[in-house]
């Protein structure tokens, strides 16, 4: 059953209605969040670029960004060629 914008009674709607729409909303939700993921995977190079940016800029000439934590490098798996420049 395709959602509408006119207000009903929800009291009025049996439970299986309440839960078509409530399916129908996860369906929704989870394509936006999955093609979010996948949108951040593959621009993860220009995102990581812009983010660190500003580090990179004060480090040291000749250093390059190291991650101390497991989590660092799983996170932001890009080489990072342009962090020595």
């Amino acid at each position: 059953m395709p959602v509408s914008d006119k207000p009903e009674n929800l009291s009025d709607q049996p439970l299986v209605e309440h839960l078509r729409e409530l399916r129908s909303c996860l369906i929704i939700s989870f394509t936006a969040v999955l093609a979010a993921a996948v949108a951040a995977y593959v621009f993860i190079e220009p995102i990581s670029k812009w983010l660190f940016q500003p580090l990179v800029e004060v480090l040291p000439p000749g250093s390059s960004l190291i991650f101390t934590s497991y989590q660092g490098g799983f996170f932001f798996i890009s080489n990072w060629p342009w962090s020595a420049a």
